[in-house]
């Protein structure tokens, strides 16, 4: 069996051509050793996995190979040393080096010393360097590589040239493991391999690593599926669906949405973070000068440029906002799912009843979504076929009964005292009052067909769903609340939860009445409104009103509290 070795072993990089994303780097290097312009002491910093130690090992193979007559042939390695600082960060351990350095190389022109992890040095190791890489032998070149620059002395910074290698760009690292599938025989999704530049987070090893883990699991075929499985991230569908719920003000959806990446077993943290992140890149996909800031694959693009035709940007700024106002409070929320799911509902009702102003967190009412919810169709069914059992025509009614009776109005009402002049707000405002009044439609010579309670169920749907196409939805929730009842002589009854939306009822109630009369052909129809009193019932609050409940229940507890001279 071959022995197998990681690609980030196989595949380092053995000259400056094959170091991926640090081209200024190498580039400097290069003109440096051709032009003789190296100086002796230098420093590589930045972050893991991004090549430091790799091009410190291709610069010194290269330092030595410019004056050698066969380059190609020669082996300089026993000119190169390399120190763990790590584990040789004591005061002896750079007197040692110290010692080493002032011998000449055997072969070759320099000798170079390779310092790894150089700010685990201690501060004493660091004072008995500090002279050494002051004034080094004309033959010694030391190249220093760190990840933490800002642990190093800066009497050792001040003597060092310093190169910050930078984060390996996600295109770039993609670009390099489709060479390397390539070289291995193995077919990858231009989004799978884009995943794993992604979550190797700009390190160059860490994508490697991650490469060979996902090729084990999945094969010679890398697709976007096996590798957000294996990898336990959440991908794009997932934020464009959720996209697509929250523009749509689907609140019930959007929390099964939500309870289904829980179940996979993601933070509610990770998930709202990565929500924000799409939220950003669907704004920068509004903009083409921007454009370019999505780093993305080209399928994922499209898809991005897509939606952000259908977000508007006060919709995307107000929801990235809120995002990361749950991002911030989330470690110190004691229920963080329920934080969470408050952040989805509000993001999901910005965009409710158009560019109507609301409160800054304010929440679609839940009476909304059960005025749609197909409970109601259920409850409908079964409530309709009462009405089916008689089955002989019934004779109609010769009386219609009267429809509700207005407030008396006097004739001589301008006469009154202390009466308001016609002129002003209040006077106009009772001359409107009056003429509505007065003005009253007799209906007793026109048709009034029987109907069933099933058909006027129907048309109470119907008229709900007209008033949601025209934005009102408001008085469609209220509508909605309550199924009609259908009692003698056309007298429909519906019930409200509370006083404020029994107002609002009888504001939208003569349309209703208007709709349901040509619809049934029937203008004897009258609706009354009731209150639920189970809801409406008072409850207990102060510490009176809680005693006076329970001696309602135990009458003996007066008894108690007067023999032992008890306070409330």
């Amino acid at each position: 069996m071959e022995h197998f070795i990681v690609s980030a072993r196989k595949y380092r990089p053995k000259n400056f051509e094959d170091v991926v994303g640090q081209q200024a780097i190498t580039n400097t290097l290069e003109n440096a050793i051709k032009n003789n312009h190296l100086a002796q002491a230098l420093l590589f910093t930045g972050p893991r996995g991004v090549g430091k130690t790799s091009c410190a090992r291709i610069l010194a193979k290269r330092i030595n190979q410019q004056d050698a007559e066969n380059a190609e042939e020669e082996d300089f390695a026993f000119n190169i040393f390399e120190l763990d600082a790590a584990s040789n960060n004591s005061v002896d351990d750079i007197r040692s080096l110290t010692d080493q350095v002032r011998i000449p190389p055997q072969t070759g022109k320099y000798k170079v010393y390779i310092i790894d992890e150089v700010h685990m040095l201690s501060q004493a190791a660091f004072n008995a360097f500090l002279k050494t890489l002051e004034e080094p032998p004309a033959h010694a070149i030391f190249i220093l590589a760190t990840t933490e620059k800002h642990k190093i002395i800066p009497t050792i910074l001040s003597r060092c040239q310093i190169f910050d290698f930078k984060r390996i760009g996600v295109l770039d690292a993609k670009n390099y493991l489709k060479i390397i599938s390539e070289k291995e025989g193995i077919t990858a999704d231009d989004d799978a391999l884009h995943i794993i530049a992604q979550k190797a987070d700009g390190a160059m090893r860490d994508a490697l690593s991650i490469f060979d883990r996902v090729v084990s699991f999945s094969g010679k075929n890398l697709t976007r599926e096996a590798v957000t499985e294996n990898l336990n991230v959440l991908d794009y569908d997932t934020y464009f669906g959720m996209t697509d719920l929250l523009l749509d003000n689907k609140i019930p959806d959007v929390l099964n949405a939500f309870n289904v990446v829980l179940g996979k077993g993601f933070e509610g943290h990770h998930f709202i973070n990565g929500l924000a992140s799409h939220f950003r890149d669907l704004l920068v996909a509004k903009d083409k000068a921007t454009l370019e800031l999505l780093e993305v694959g080209d399928n994922a693009k499209k898809k991005y440029l897509v939606q952000a035709t259908k977000a508007s940007i006060p919709f995307l700024m107000q929801s990235i906002q809120k995002a990361n106002e749950c991002d911030l409070n989330y470690r110190a929320s004691k229920n963080q799912r329920l934080l969470v799911e408050l952040s989805l509902m509000q993001i999901a009702s910005i965009t409710f009843d158009g560019e109507k102003k609301k409160p800054a967190n304010y929440i679609i009412p839940a009476t909304f979504f059960q005025a749609l919810s197909p409970a109601k169709k259920k409850t409908t069914e079964v409530i309709a076929p009462k009405t089916e059992t008689a089955k002989a025509p019934v004779a109609p009614v010769v009386t219609a009964p009267k429809p509700e009776t207005p407030k008396p109005v006097l004739k001589n009402m301008g006469r009154l005292n202390k009466q308001p002049s016609k002129y002003s707000l209040k006077g106009f405002n009772q001359q409107k009052d009056v003429k509505k009044t007065v003005v009253q439609e007799n209906f007793d010579q026109h048709p009034k067909d029987i109907f069933k309670e099933e058909r006027l169920q129907e048309l109470w749907k119907e008229y709900v769903g007209i008033l949601i196409s025209k934005g009102e939805r408001s008085m469609a929730s209220i509508i909605g609340t309550d199924i009609p009842k259908l009692n003698q002589g056309f007298q429909i009854s519906f019930t409200v939860p509370n006083k404020l939306m029994q107002d609002q009822f009888h504001k939208g109630r003569p349309k209703l009445l208007v709709f349901l009369r040509e619809k049934l052909n029937n203008y004897g129809i009258v609706i009354t409104v009731t209150l639920n009193e189970a809801v409406e019932k008072k409850f207990a609050y102060t510490p009176d009103e809680k005693y006076n409940k329970l001696k309602e229940k135990n009458p003996f507890l007066e008894k108690l509290r007067q023999t032992f001279e008890l306070d409330l």
